[in-house]
């Protein structure tokens, strides 16, 4: 009986756990709520073109993927904790100053705004530029929680509560992600693209009661001075690069990740722009998770008995049917469909449907990815090469997101450029075309994945014969 008991006392997680996870969620609503409506925040509130929105947001977001490991050397080396206060410090200022930014502009007089809903003036300007600073501070803040938190409920938890210490992470890091997108549209109904600027005051508020959070009630038993260096970090990069088969299946689901960033780089303006401003871009891109949450244990039972390449190929392949399905939308012949409750535009109802494949796809790849990963690392060096394992979705970031500028500015410009709706209308009338583009994209990937296998397969056949 005290044996149970004993076993059920270390079972349980620890303060600095349940704290992390909770500023995680804080985290997670702040940066989803602003990361989905980040280029029409650039676009419309700062006057950045479709194509500078775009890079800059690319940048931001690729950061993001390549820091953290950079920035978990140096959390290593301060500590956990100072490393969280600095994070959250960077996070607070950098989301309130996407707030104060524009006002400062008004108040120094270098802009126009009409009731801010009518930006003029700064399209011609350089002081917009002076948001990169501000976005900085938020990538490398956001590098850092990246690093910290996971590395805290690695080290809070124990061989028996792991895999129940990371689910109820990713549980919390889903639950922040569907709260933030979800705040957007009330406040874009009730401000109009005021509302733009206000979420990040919420956002702020959020990392802020983060920072608190952390200064009183986190004690982590990581202590510090320990991890990597700087130069053994930069040194492990060089060897992954090294790696050509790690390269290339690098490359390879770089295409599909560059599909899947479009859920934020195309999505929103485009469906604000074809569907109507009644649209509802950051609920539309909550049905990712949502069919993620839902069905990935399912899927992840189904493929057990397959191999983790068998399983990314199959993901693979359903990425270019949710490109189809989001270009299909403009193709419709009709006025609405009627979903019984609602009507909704067919551009929204064929977007929603091509974000389900989106998340099927997601499911099937994601959790075999990091697997077949590790597997084609030298032995004994699988946790530095999965320091890098995410180098995909810094390079589908920065080419995601660029070819998503061009393609809107292309196919599906921004409507205050035209004279009257009639212009724009011509101007946009072959928009879905920007979806073919992702389709042969995410076909490419999924044939190249299928020769890799091969390529793989037949080198290591002749591997075990040499030996």
């Amino acid at each position: 009986m005290s044996s149970e008991k004993g076993k059920k006392i270390k079972e349980k997680f620890t303060k600095a756990f349940w704290v992390a996870n909770s500023v995680e969620l804080l985290e997670r609503a702040a940066y989803y709520g602003v990361f989905i409506v980040i280029t029409i925040y650039l676009s419309r509130i700062l006057g950045f073109t479709d194509v500078e929105a775009a890079l800059i947001s690319g940048l931001f977001s690729g950061g993001l993927y390549l820091l953290p490991t950079f920035s978990g050397a140096l959390a290593d080396k301060m500590g956990f904790k100072n490393a969280l206060l600095l994070a959250f410090s960077l996070l607070s200022l950098g989301y309130a100053g996407l707030g104060i930014f524009p006002t400062m502009l008004e108040a120094a007089g270098l802009v126009e705004y009409s009731k801010i809903t009518v930006f003029t003036g700064l399209e011609d300007s350089s002081h917009k530029w002076f948001i990169i600073p501000i976005i900085m501070l938020i990538m490398i803040g956001g590098s850092f929680i990246k690093s910290v938190i996971t590395g805290t409920v690695a080290k809070e938890t124990t061989v028996a509560n792991r895999a129940r210490g990371f689910s109820i992470f990713y549980t919390m890091v889903n639950i922040g992600a569907f709260s933030g997108k979800t705040i957007v549209k009330p406040l874009r109904e009730a401000m109009g693209n005021e509302g733009l600027i206000t979420l990040n005051y919420f956002s702020a508020g959020a990392t802020l009661l983060g920072l608190i959070a952390v200064y009183f009630f986190f004690k982590s038993t990581r202590h510090d001075g320990e991890g990597k260096s700087m130069s053994e970090i930069w040194d492990a990069l060089l060897r992954v690069l090294a790696n050509g088969r790690l390269v290339a299946l690098i490359l390879i689901v770089t295409g599909f990740w560059m599909v899947q960033h479009q859920l934020y780089a195309t999505m929103p303006k485009y469906v604000l722009r074809m569907a109507g401003e009644g649209a509802s871009p950051s609920w539309y891109a909550n049905v990712n998770p949502l069919i993620v949450f839902l069905f990935v244990g399912l899927i992840t039972q189904l493929m057990q008995k397959k191999t983790a390449l068998f399983s990314m190929t199959v993901g693979m392949f359903i990425m270019p049917v949710s490109a189809l399905c989001m270009a299909a939308g403009n193709l419709l012949e009709v006025e609405s469909i009627n979903l019984g409750v609602f009507d909704l535009h067919p551009v929204a109802f064929m977007m929603i449907v091509g974000i389900v494949f989106q998340g099927f796809a997601e499911s099937f790849i994601s959790p075999r990815f990091l697997e077949y990963f590790s597997l084609q690392a030298p032995k004994g060096e699988e946790g530095m090469y999965l320091g890098f394992s995410h180098l995909h979705s810094f390079i589908s970031s920065i080419l995601g997101f660029g070819l998503s500028g061009y393609l809107l500015s292309k196919y599906c410009p921004d409507p205050k450029l035209f004279a009257d709706h009639a212009e724009w209308e011509q101007a946009s009338a072959h928009a879905h075309y920007i979806w073919y583009y992702f389709v042969a994209i995410a076909t490419t990937s999924a044939i190249a994945l299928i020769i890799y296998g091969r390529i793989t397969r037949k080198l290591d056949a002749k591997n075990e014969l040499a030996v």
